[in-house]
């Protein structure tokens, strides 16, 4: 495992100025021009890296705080891509380490990596989204580099962007008195994406790359992101797929939750107007958002979101895109063990009570029937941890599929089982971020290393799928030499592939019973708080 010590040495050579060059000095090799400067990347072994490339006109500072992105514009400029940007503003987290890396509210940068080769063939692109709740994380983070993904899969270009997140990226402020002026802060965030999915649809080609075969993927509210960008009107311009890694649309809010948490928000700093908003120090907007943790996602607000996403998917609002997305078996096993035993009972204790508040007696009776059955408890953790990942992930994870498939739509779905060497961890959310990406040595939540053979399964799988929309693999490309068929999703089988570190194989959803049809999957229709 990676001590603190030594990330830290190695985020350091990660983080500098990306300086205008002037004068022609610079190898240009590394060099691609693009509509908005020249970029110059670093050569990695047989990768070149491009980090910090700036995909907005102008970085949401000042005036720009709380405005939708500024459109890239034309430069002649040449610019070192050396470095990474800073990353969003946010509050530390040990797990994500966030604490190591410089942050901002400039920080609208995005990265490319892509093998140092001279093939003319367009390569398939695939569009990384972190997670962190819409509140922490950033590309930054080493087990999401892109150098050892690209040299063990040359045939395609990888990118990963930054995002406006908490209450700089997803804060309803138009209710205010003097918020006319602030239509769109409630989904800044996925407004930032877009852009970023735009300067790469209109650039990366320049780069190898494929712009009419793009694959965006992400984990958690990232993959809570992939799932929602979908259904942002032009926005299927701008890719074909889907890869959701335990997320869905039940990490939203509505309007009137939305408004309620700013009201919360704006009580605590003694503000009663943006203007009084924009006074406030950057640091103690985050530190002071801190009430309204795990309560800022973004918002059904009827107007860049749909106010019913299931209802759009199951209405083909997506039925273009095809969509591969699955959970971890353990999912709760990350909150509980990061949390630790007293805080994390708290939480369970105080969000249950808010879930309850909101259901029938019928309902209610059904919940308690969950958390009191014997075959939902595991040692350490409450009952209340597998009512969470019902309601978070593997629910929602059905009714996606069930809605997709409806609408004509293609699925894959999955299900991950592999378990961490971390007592209590299990089979954890996040812990296959690391094998996705090809970085064993990254195992904060693994605490080890899974099988090698398994793990490039799993990552040809996930290219296949990017560069034909099925992930099956036949026996001429797969690493263990044997064909894997992944079935579709269907309504009468609902068939899962199983990520068994041993055996991976498809299995009917009736025989894992992944999801509680009777007592939790109704769930999905009140969403996340």
């Amino acid at each position: 495992m990676i001590s603190m010590d030594e990330a830290r040495k190695r985020m350091e050579a990660l983080y500098g100025e990306n300086k205008r060059i002037t004068g022609g000095d610079y190898d240009e090799s590394l060099a691609v021009k693009c509509i908005n400067g020249t970029f110059v990347g670093q050569k990695e072994g047989d990768v070149i890296a491009f980090r910090g490339i700036p995909f907005v006109g102008s970085q949401p500072v000042g005036e720009h705080r709380w405005k939708a992105p500024v459109e890239f514009a034309p430069d002649d400029g040449v610019y070192e891509a050396h470095y990474f940007g800073t990353i969003p503003m946010q509050n530390g987290d040990v797990m994500q380490m966030g604490s190591l890396y410089p942050q901002s509210e400039e920080c609208l940068y995005l990265n490319v990596w892509k093998a140092d080769d001279k093939s003319d063939a367009k390569k398939p692109v695939i569009v990384w989204i972190h997670g962190g709740a819409f509140e922490i994380g950033s590309t930054a983070e080493p087990r999401e580099d892109g150098t050892a993904y690209i040299q063990e899969n040359p045939d395609i270009v990888f990118v990963s962007i930054e995002y406006r997140l908490g209450v700089f990226g997803f804060l309803h402020l138009s209710h205010l008195p003097d918020g006319k002026d602030y239509p769109d802060t409630q989904n800044l965030g996925l407004m930032d994406q877009m852009m970023a999915l735009k300067w790469i649809h209109e650039n990366i080609a320049l780069f190898g790359g494929d712009p009419d075969n793009v694959t965006i993927i992400g984990e958690s509210a990232g993959a809570a992101s992939v799932i929602l960008l979908p259904l942002v009107e032009g926005s299927h311009r701008y890719f074909h797929r889907v890869i959701a890694q335990s997320g869905s649309p039940f990490c939203t809010r509505s309007v009137k939750e939305a408004i309620a948490c700013t009201d919360e928000l704006m009580a605590g700093l003694g503000c009663k107007t943006v203007a009084d908003l924009q006074k406030i120090d950057p640091a103690e907007l985050v530190k002071a958002s801190g009430i309204l943790a795990l309560r800022v996602w973004a918002e059904r607000d009827g107007k860049f979101l749909p106010e019913s996403p299931y209802d759009a998917y199951a209405s083909g609002a997506a039925k273009d895109i095809d969509i591969l997305m699955g959970c971890n078996k353990d999912e709760g096993g990350y909150f509980a063990f990061n949390l630790g035993e007293e805080l994390y009972s708290e939480f369970a204790a105080d969000r249950k009570a808010k879930k309850m508040a909101q259901l029938t007696e019928e309902e209610k009776a059904l919940v308690e029937s969950f958390c009191n059955d014997p075959k939902n408890n595991r040692p350490g953790y409450a009952a209340v941890t597998s009512l969470f990942e019902q309601i978070m992930f593997k629910a929602p994870l059905f009714r996606m599929a069930e809605n997709q498939t409806m609408a004509g739509g293609r699925t894959y779905t999955y299900y991950f089982t592999p378990e961490s060497s971390i007592p209590k961890m299990y089979c954890a959310h996040t812990i296959e971020i690391s094998t996705v990406f090809n970085h064993p040595e990254e195992d904060l939540i693994t605490g080890r290393r899974f099988d090698e053979t398994f793990s490039k399964i799993l990552r040809r799988m996930w290219i296949q799928f990017a560069k034909t929309g099925n992930p099956s693999l036949s026996a001429d490309i797969s690493p263990d030499g044997k064909a894997h068929e992944w079935p579709l999703y269907d309504l009468e089988n609902k068939q899962v592939m199983i990520f068994d570190e041993f055996d991976i194989h498809p299995e009917k959803e009736a025989e894992r019973k992944i999801v509680d049809w009777d007592r939790t999957y109704f769930l999905t229709k009140y969403y996340c708080i």
